[in-house]
């Protein structure tokens, strides 16, 4: 699975996602629900424009990290 993502940068670079892409299919990013870091990954729960909840993983130990999609749900 191909996944890109775009962020924001404000006080510095990649500071949270603003949308994504999953191969094809292109989502904006409504509500950054939650955020945590881990020793090599910062995670981002966030609904998007399609109304689900998505978990998105980005690679921090390595310079340009790569991005995962790690969860996706439909809210109850």
């Amino acid at each position: 699975m191909n996944v890109q993502v775009e962020c924001y940068s404000g006080r510095k670079a990649d500071e949270r996602p603003v949308r994504f892409r999953v191969d094809e299919h292109e989502y904006v990013i409504e509500e950054l629900l939650d955020q945590w870091y881990g020793q090599e990954d910062a995670w981002y729960k966030v609904r998007a424009d399609d109304g689900n909840i998505y978990i998105l993983r980005h690679q921090t130990s390595v310079p340009d990290g790569s991005w995962d999609l790690a969860s996706f749900r439909k809210p109850a």
